[in-house]
């Protein structure tokens, strides 16, 4: 005997009727009366008496229910024991806050949507925390910002390049963030403020606001834990910010600052060269649909 059958025949025994059944197991009338006539010949015993359309089980129909519904259980338990043995495919994916924020959601629910079975983590963190993650194998990929036209930025953190396959996915506008009421920024010594708001020291647009606010004389960051409280920072005249134009054009009182360009920075989706997953490969397919103009594979 098979499955379907006893399926079949809990339904009709249930139901007492196997046009009922038929209905409820989306088959037809006809199929299910022949179902039925194959089981009990298998059987060689008279499961259902038919009085008209009223189907009722016979003593000896009554005595297989209990096995027919022991066994479908137990078919049941074996299907799920199965699928827990299996190890649901995973993408370890890290990611700057600014990214996750601005460009992520359309292409996560893209990714989901497509890949439902593969189970998505997500870490957020800094450029130089996250290149360490991926490299110890604790990500699987990570996005990561880099300056345009500086490719020796990860080998100047103690990273080689040829460990890791990197596609550029996005370009960002990395900008100073000022107070409305202050002048307007050519160089680091117009700057008129105590201090620079960045997000902490392995972010790459930290990095490269302090160099450049930096290039004459000091100016000591202020540590922030997110670009809200930066932009917060601005707006009551304590410091300069750092933030992709990205970020700002999400956050409110963008309209109340003005801003001074530093330049266009990269974003880059790195993974081990040697440790390409199927799941990791799904994922970049996407990212690089999503990516306006083409991105341009590096490694």
């Amino acid at each position: 005997m098979d499955l379907s059958s006893l399926e079949i025949f809990l339904a009709v025994a249930e139901e007492g009727s196997v046009t009922r059944a038929a209905k409820r197991l989306s088959r037809a009338p006809s199929n299910v009366t022949t179902r039925i006539q194959a089981l009990e010949g298998q059987m060689d015993a008279t499961l259902f008496s038919r009085d008209g359309k009223r189907m009722t089980l016979t003593p000896e129909g009554q005595l297989f229910v209990s096995y027919a519904r022991r066994l479908t259980a137990l078919a049941g338990e074996a299907e799920l024991a199965l699928k827990g043995a299996r190890p649901q495919p995973t993408l370890r994916l890290g990611t700057m806050e600014s990214t996750a924020a601005s460009r992520l959601p359309p292409v996560l629910a893209r990714f989901n949507d497509r890949n439902p079975d593969i189970a998505l983590k997500l870490t957020l963190g800094a450029t130089r925390e996250l290149t360490k993650a991926v490299l110890s194998g604790e990500l699987d990929c990570a996005l990561i910002a880099t300056p345009q036209g500086e490719p020796g930025w990860l080998s100047s953190s103690g990273v080689d390049p040829d460990d890791l396959h990197q596609v550029r996915v996005y370009e960002e506008d990395l900008l100073l963030v000022l107070p409305p009421q202050h002048a307007a920024v050519s160089t680091p010594q117009d700057i008129r403020l105590p201090a620079l708001a960045a997000l902490e020291p392995g972010c790459t647009y930290r990095q490269l606001a302090e160099r450049w606010v930096r290039a004459n004389g000091r100016l000591p960051t202020v540590e922030m834990t997110s670009y809200h409280a930066i932009l917060a920072q601005v707006i009551a005249g304590n410091a300069v910010g750092v933030m992709p134009r990205s970020v700002l054009d999400m956050l409110p009182w963008r309209a109340e600052v003005a801003v001074h360009r530093l330049g266009p920075v990269d974003t880059l989706l790195i993974s081990k060269r040697e440790q390409r997953s199927d799941p990791l490969q799904a994922f970049e397919q996407i990212m690089l649909m999503s990516a306006e103009p083409p991105p341009a594979m590096l490694q």
